[in-house]
């Protein structure tokens, strides 16, 4: 188990024996992978080529990779096999991880994976989650604004393709333990400089949903993963965007480079949480846009560690339906993941999609978050109040007025008042709101 440890560590963060490398892409590469195995950023791989974005990659295509690597950023305390490996499978966001360890020195020749790789998957080694985490009281703001955390980033990554509307970036921060969460929280960051309407103050605090499980996405229990669209402001008398304007907490995350300091507030939130006792219920997700980041912490939680054979005292043999709303294919976000769910657990995950760009609802105007779920109408309904399941909302506050007009006319067609039962929907903690 060392040695396959060894050899996986040396495929994921050896350093590229050359300040410019070529590599061909074989089935399986992505460009999250490719930096991790050769050290290197992957937003470098992009600029370096020219992509669009991280999905621009074909099998096939020659790419260059442009610099020395670093040392692979996962705490060597923690470098087990199991760790490494479940580290990989993560990052790679693919659905099988196929055919991305050739060796470093032989990167333009496609190859099988390495069968030491292999051998090192976690339920070979016998590594087991940090179980700790399942104990004790709930965190809540462990760090403030006067006592602030500082994190590190691990990772930052675009995630979406090149007609996604805006960008948005998978950040890994590495906390080592000691910030730890739990689903559907939030941490607080402050971003660095003086506040523009508070001339001598820090910046004001922005709060992101994790999206990640409480063990983060190496299952070690030492990173946290966030969700981050750039925000810009497009100025139509300048015809560009106006940087005076642009978001200044998203564009200091999306800009970061592992290494990055961040200064963190929390965990923070009670909200969102999966609720105590119901592993056995559906529990039914919506969002639009980065809203996917508590979800995915969900999913994680529910099917991700039991897909790579890791134990955890928390079971789910319940069900999970997830909503997701985007403009387009290239706006998806986490796709890859889901889809491997839907694969694995067809019995216990339902993933429906609303593209606003590519999709016409039942009356021929766009489709929209709403119109998905309005679909379901009856079985939304009927899980929500005869099967005790539960519905989390979050993105876009606007989604909220359609959702709650569809159930309320299901609940007059059955002849009911929508009020008194949205009520007791709150009551026995089942309505889970998070929008902006």
């Amino acid at each position: 188990a060392l040695a396959g440890a060894a050899l996986a560590l040396g495929a994921l963060g050896a350093p590229a024996a050359h300040a410019k490398t070529m590599h061909t892409v074989a089935k399986g590469d992505t460009v999250s992978a490719l930096a991790l195995k050769y050290g290197v950023d992957a937003d470098s791989i992009v600029s370096a080529n020219g992509l669009k974005s991280a999905k621009s990659i074909a099998v096939g295509d020659s790419l260059t990779i442009p610099t020395k690597g670093f040392e692979l950023p996962i705490p060597t305390s923690r470098v087990a096999a199991g760790v490494v490996a479940a580290g990989a499978i993560v990052m790679m966001m693919k659905k099988k991880n196929e055919g991305s360890s050739a060796d470093a020195a032989e990167a333009d020749k496609p190859k099988p994976p390495a069968p030491a790789a292999k051998a090192a998957a976690p339920a070979a080694t016998g590594f087991k989650l940090p179980l700790e985490l399942e104990d004790g009281p709930l965190p809540l703001n462990t760090y403030t604004n006067k006592k602030p955390f500082i994190g590190e980033v691990v990772a930052c990554e675009r995630i979406v393709g090149p007609k996604a509307t805006g960008e948005t970036k998978n950040i890994v921060i590495r906390h080592d333990g000691d910030m730890p969460y739990w689903e559907g929280q939030s941490y607080g960051v402050i971003p660095p400089g003086e506040n523009p309407k508070k001339p001598g103050k820090p910046n004001t605090v922005r709060l992101y949903s994790i999206a990640s499980s409480r063990y983060g996405d190496f299952f070690d229990g030492k990173t946290a993963t966030l969700c981050v669209r750039r925000a810009t402001y497009w100025c139509p008398e300048l015809g560009a965007e106006d940087p005076a304007k642009k978001g200044i907490c998203s564009n200091f995350l999306c800009d970061a480079t592992p290494g990055t300091k961040i200064t963190m507030t929390g965990p923070t939130g009670k909200v969102m949480l999966l609720p105590e006792g119901s592993e056995d219920k559906t529990h039914i997700m919506v969002a639009t846009g980065t809203g996917i980041a508590p979800f995915r912490s969900y999913l994680k939680r529910m099917f991700k560690e039991q897909s790579i054979g890791l134990s955890s005292k928390w079971q789910f043999p319940g069900k999970a339906w997830l909503f997701m709303g985007v403009a387009n294919s290239d706006a998806l976000l986490y796709d890859d993941e889901f889809q491997e769910y839907l694969e694995k657990y067809p019995d216990q995950f339902q993933y429906d999609l609303a593209l606003s760009r590519e999709q016409k609802n039942k009356d021929g105007g766009k489709m929209y978050i709403q119109n998905k779920v309005e679909e379901y109408a009856d079985e939304v309904f009927d899980i929500l109040f005869n099967q005790g399941g539960h519905i989390y909302f979050c993105g876009l506050r606007g989604m909220m007025p359609g959702i709650q007009d569809m159930l309320e006319g299901v609940a007059t067609k059955k002849g009911q008042e929508w009020e008194p039962l949205l009520k007791q929907l709150k009551h026995n903690n089942q309505w889970h709101v998070e929008v902006y």
